[in-house]
């Protein structure tokens, strides 16, 4: 009987203990991309992604301000993200903006490049639609991301006026992601 208890015993503690999940290195969240956080610094880049490739940081032109993007691609050399810092400084810059190159990348709803308008309006809450000269531009606030469709997507009346307030209603469910971002330059 003590060895059943035992085995139950040594079960359970397995089960509650051993069985520590290793964090997605593909989901999506409203402050992680990956293993990625609102808070990562750039010298932080090299560990989080110690199996692929980062492109080299150039913290800019500091007369023009200008801020440099940092590729990550996977041992393949498949783009996976490409990372913009909120500030023109140093290794010690946080990352503020994260643009999702590759569609393993998903969101706990699973949406990824690959979704459609549809999956996100079924998925989250539409915060703001901006109407741009090629391409309308979906907020959701919930996730902190914007999805950039391609104007070709729209219906013919509403591509080329850019001061039609687009609205969600407007947007064929098929319209593809074009550009997919996580945006934490707020934080």
């Amino acid at each position: 009987m003590n060895r059943l208890f035992l085995c139950l015993f040594i079960i359970t503690f397995y089960s509650i203990y051993g069985c520590k999940s290793e964090p997605n290195p593909f989901e999506i969240g409203k402050q992680h991309v990956g293993l990625l956080t609102d808070s990562t610094q750039v010298k932080d880049l090299k560990t989080i992604f110690i199996n692929d490739s980062i492109s080299k940081f150039d913290s800019g032109n500091t007369l023009s301000n200008s801020i440099n993007t940092i590729d990550v691609f996977d041992k393949k050399g498949q783009k996976l993200l490409v990372l913009s810092p909120r500030a023109v400084s140093d290794s010690s810059a946080v990352i503020g903006s994260v643009q999702i190159m590759d569609s393993r990348y998903k969101t706990s709803e699973n949406v990824s490049l690959l979704s459609t308008f549809k999956d996100i309006n079924d998925a989250y809450k539409i915060n703001r639609i901006n109407n741009l000269i090629n391409s309308v531009v979906v907020s959701v606030n919930e996730i902190n991301a914007t999805f950039t469709i391609d104007k070709e997507e729209l219906p013919a009346n509403l591509r080329f006026d850019r001061n039609l307030a687009i609205e969600a209603i407007h947007i064929p469910d098929e319209a593809k992601i074009k550009y997919f971002f996580i945006n934490w330059n707020n934080n």
